[in-house]
């Protein structure tokens, strides 16, 4: 009766911790899905260069979440250790260093950006879209990747709801901006596709003067011995930061070299294909929401040694993604001719995009599993096997999936291989999840 009761304070507090966050990525997701369904109306050669910057686009996000994963991580164990001091430097030096870190990966990715695109395949028309919007792209990667690190600060603190509240308030300021940014008012005319990108500058920019307000005065950051901390912590946030960066890097790669499959295929396929990547995200908010409120929980239980309630929370967190996945994965599926044309004004890419979305969607309950078991690694001291795993997903499961199923069977094949890819990968992630947590000194303090 004790485990039972246990279990459902367990499922109150992961509820608790995740409902905020979950809100809160489902409105910014949602403004990335707004922001694509808006300029598919500008024009499917509009869409197919937006769609051509997401694998870039992730890349910057991958290594944002491996930072922030890493001082989420060591933030949540000092906490756990009553090391508060501590805490308060980590959250100082993450936002310093980070926002060095992106601005300088933004500046690169700016000046060799064509040569990028065209190796993506891009053609000249295409060139001639992204080199308007990237600019402004960039800048909004940036305050995206500052408001990130200090969302990282507030969630190892445990406070989900700021961070919930905050994207919120900047997918409402996006979606306020967008139309008008996009396609004028009145007898100005807009900016077109670049209004899109800096509709979310000033969102995100929003948003980063608040949580920089509420980290001040919660006094979560410090200005005295930065110097010292960092010559003791850069040894573990490395030790943590770089396989979770390679872990998270793992994704835009796949995503490069998926685009470029797809690019062979038509420039409405690239369309389909950038409206699903965009859908793929929102559809998997819940997944997204558990592995950043996990994290900082699993780590605080890493730090006082409670391997039993990091047993408990595991199952029940994978418990959840298996249901609530697959169940919004089924009926979105049922959906998906309506949801298409929604989303997309051209014909073929509705054709397309209803496709990917039968074979997909369900799919992304084994793809949650896998992401919660990589995300639990990086936070429980696995660091290189969650990195492993999140490389085995895409490069043995997935991409071979994907190419195969386009090589023999074209636009239909390709979106079976890569549900094929998913459903294997979920396997994999459950196989790995049990043969750890199944050790013997792990189960010691197991709750039956």
């Amino acid at each position: 009766m004790a485990a039972v009761m246990h279990q459902k304070e367990l499922a109150i507090t992961l509820w608790r911790q995740t409902w905020p966050m979950a809100i809160g990525v489902l409105a910014l997701l949602g403004f990335q899905l707004v922001d694509s369904a808006f300029i598919a109306r500008l024009g499917t050669a509009q869409l197919a260069a937006q769609s051509f910057t997401f694998p870039l686009s992730f890349l910057i996000i991958g290594i944002q979440v491996g930072m922030g994963i890493a001082i989420a991580a060591l933030i949540s164990r000092a906490l756990g250790a009553g090391e508060e001091s501590r805490a308060r430097r980590l959250s100082s030096l993450v936002l310093m260093a980070g926002g060095g870190v992106i601005g300088i990966l933004a500046i690169a990715l700016w000046v060799f950006y064509v040569p990028i695109f065209q190796l993506l395949g891009a053609d000249e028309t295409t060139l001639s879209y992204i080199r308007i919007y990237w600019a402004p792209q960039l800048l909004s990667a940036w305050l995206g990747a500052l408001l990130y690190f200090s969302y990282s600060v507030f969630r190892a603190h445990g406070d989900t709801r700021l961070p919930g509240k905050m994207m919120v308030l900047s997918s409402l300021v996006n979606l306020v901006l967008d139309p008008l940014l996009i396609f004028g008012v009145g007898d100005w005319e807009g900016w077109g596709l670049p209004g899109a990108a800096w509709a979310t500058a000033i969102a995100f920019s929003v948003g980063l003067l608040v949580t920089t307000r509420k980290l001040l005065k919660r006094q979560w950051a410090a200005q005295q011995g930065l110097w010292i901390e960092a010559k003791q912590s850069w040894r573990p946030f490395a030790g943590i930061a770089a396989p979770a960066m390679v872990s998270q890097l793992m994704p835009p790669l796949a995503a490069m070299l998926a685009i470029s499959v797809v690019a062979g295929l038509g420039e409405s396929e690239v369309a389909a294909w950038g409206l699903a990547s965009r859908l793929e995200t929102l559809s998997l908010m819940v997944i997204l929401a558990m592995t950043m409120s996990l994290p900082p929980w699993l780590g605080r239980c890493y730090g006082a040694g409670d391997w039993g309630q990091i047993q408990q929370l595991m199952r029940l967190a994978v418990k959840v993604a298996l249901v609530w996945q697959l169940g919004l994965g089924i009926l979105l599926a049922l959906g998906a001719p309506w949801l298409a044309m929604a989303l997309a004004g051209n014909p073929d890419v509705q054709t397309e995009l209803t496709l990917l979305i039968r074979f997909l969607l369900p799919s992304y309950a084994a793809l949650g599993i896998c992401m919660l078991v990589v995300s639990a690694g990086n936070a429980l001291g696995w660091p290189l096997r969650a990195m492993l795993l999140s490389s085995a997903r895409l490069f043995i499961c997935y991409l071979p999936c994907l190419w195969l199923g386009s090589q023999f069977f074209g636009w239909w094949g390709l979106a079976a291989g890569a549900a094929v890819g998913n459903l294997l990968a979920g396997l994999m992630a459950w196989q790995v999840m049990r043969r750890i947590l199944s050790r013997p000194h792990r189960q010691a303090g197991f709750v039956n």
